[in-house]
């Protein structure tokens, strides 16, 4: 048995991750840890198993400033200068 554990900064080093998605990672269930006093610790198996799940990743900051261009809001003023109601 792998003994060996590691802290939640190392376990973002790691999976090249922020610590805090670690933390977000382990209140979800997505790794699993545990308490040791106020730390919180990972073992390498469970590393291991995190790093080969595959997520799927949200979409890109231009993608979204595209969509935000790409709608368009009809507000009053624009309804009655158009003639719509």
């Amino acid at each position: 048995m792998n003994s060996e554990r590691f802290t939640t900064n190392e376990a973002a080093e790691r999976l090249g991750v922020s610590p805090a998605r670690v933390r977000q990672m382990v209140a979800s269930g997505e790794i699993e840890s545990e308490k040791f006093g106020r730390d919180t610790v990972i073992t390498a198996e469970a590393l291991k198993v995190a790093a080969t799940r595959k997520t799927k990743p949200g979409p890109t900051p231009k993608a979204k400033a595209e969509d935000a261009t790409t709608k368009r809001t009809t507000t009053k003023a624009t309804a009655k200068k158009e003639g719509k109601r």
